[in-house]
């Protein structure tokens, strides 16, 4: 469907990404903001709408106080942690296409390694928002908590180690996953792990986490935040920057679903999810994964980038490793993915961090830029309630 006056990213802006910030989760979202704003030319008083994740511990109403905002027409938060990304995004291209609002702020902070990680078992501890969120999920974890699968890595592990099984291959996949996106991370100087290269052995000689996942198959923890600008095609017209449309949103949930990699989902080696949200993508434009110029795939863990590529239909059930291994995600491959390093060596803010590299692969002005990039592809997280996105260079 051909909408009129479509919803284009118009601001982009993000703090550094660190280990320890220093400052509050409201200060690092307010100064993402303040820099996406100035990127568009826009200010405070130009912003009716606010859209951020349910995980996000800043309120809308304290931001837009603390920003300055004296009118807003829409707010909203999307469902989730790291199937949120995209869908936020949605949200926002639904508020300026509908007329709810006429300029959206999108943002995403947080202090996750200096103040509570996802990594430890004791991080639904958090009070306030995470509490209601801890409740569902201790209520669901106690049937496979007291067994060992307390944290994200250890309830994804049984799921890759059978992908292994079942597609005779080994985590050598899953190490040239964590190799490339090291490599991209060389030449971006944004990335946390800049200047710190890693070969296909210091991989493998990384300590065990979950079996078969290691240190560098896990993303990072990070302290920062990112914000994206979101008006019309119109409005856009008149701003600093070149738009980038929104062509479609989607999201998708599989059957069974308990937080992250389901251990009563039909399937352990399919990310269904992302097929359910693909499906619709393509659908909503009329393009296919050969079109894709570049995507951002959700990288929680290596082993997720394989089972989107394959759910997405950039290769055949199983055939992700040999994609892999002919050079299929670099930067003159079958698809470029997670060109500024990724969640694992990027930074990890919840996967706005991969939709803000597409798009500057669609302004032509990333670290890695793909040649003549037109259409880019994003995912939230998989083997979780999610979402997805098609940005275009506008």
């Amino acid at each position: 469907m051909t909408t009129p006056n479509p919803a284009t990213v118009v601001g982009l802006g993000a703090t550094e990404f660190s280990k320890n910030s220093g400052r509050s989760e409201l200060r690092l979202a307010l100064e993402a903001i303040t820099a996406a704003l100035s990127d568009a030319g826009l200010t405070p008083e130009d912003v009716d709408g606010f859209v951020t994740f349910d995980f996000d511990n800043n309120d809308p109403m304290a931001v837009a106080r603390n920003l300055g905002v004296t009118s807003s027409t829409f707010f909203a938060r999307s469902s989730l942690g790291g199937g949120s990304g995209c869908a936020s995004l949605g949200l926002a291209k639904y508020a300026v296409e509908t007329g709810k609002a006429k300029v959206v702020v999108c943002y995403r902070a947080m202090n996750e390694r200096s103040e509570w990680r996802f990594g430890q078992p004791s991080r639904q501890a958090k009070g306030g928002l995470q509490t209601r969120l801890a409740s569902t999920l201790y209520t669901d974890g106690s049937w496979f908590a007291p067994y060992g699968m307390a944290t994200d890595a250890s309830r994804i592990a049984p799921a890759a180690r059978r992908y292994l099984h079942e597609y005779n291959a080994t985590t050598d996949a899953f190490g040239q996953v964590a190799v490339n996106q090291r490599t991209y991370a060389q030449t971006n100087p944004k990335a946390y792990f800049f200047g710190r290269p890693m070969t296909i052995d210091d991989y493998h000689n990384s300590r065990m986490i979950a079996d078969p996942l290691r240190l560098f198959d896990c993303c990072q923890e990070s302290d920062g935040s990112i914000a994206f600008v979101v008006t019309t095609r119109d409005r856009a017209r008149d701003l600093k920057q070149k738009p980038v449309q929104i062509l479609a949103t989607a999201q998708g949930m599989g059957s069974n679903p308990v937080g992250l990699a389901s251990p009563y989902a039909e399937t352990m080696t399919e990310a269904v999810e992302t097929r359910i949200v693909g499906d619709q993508l393509w659908d909503a434009t009329g393009l296919k994964p050969a079109d894709m110029d570049v995507a951002s795939l959700y990288d929680h863990f290596t082993c997720a980038v394989l089972i989107q590529l394959e759910a997405l239909g950039f290769c055949g059930a199983g055939e992700a490793p040999e994609l892999l291994s002919e050079g299929g995600l670099a930067i003159d491959g079958l698809i470029p993915t997670n060109t500024s390093g990724g969640q694992l060596s990027e930074a990890y803010i919840h996967g706005y961090e991969g939709i803000a590299e597409l798009v500057r692969q669609m302004r032509g002005t990333a670290a890695n830029q793909v040649p003549n990039a037109k259409f880019g592809v994003a995912t939230g997280g998989s083997k979780i309630p999610t979402s997805g996105l098609v940005l275009a260079a506008d």
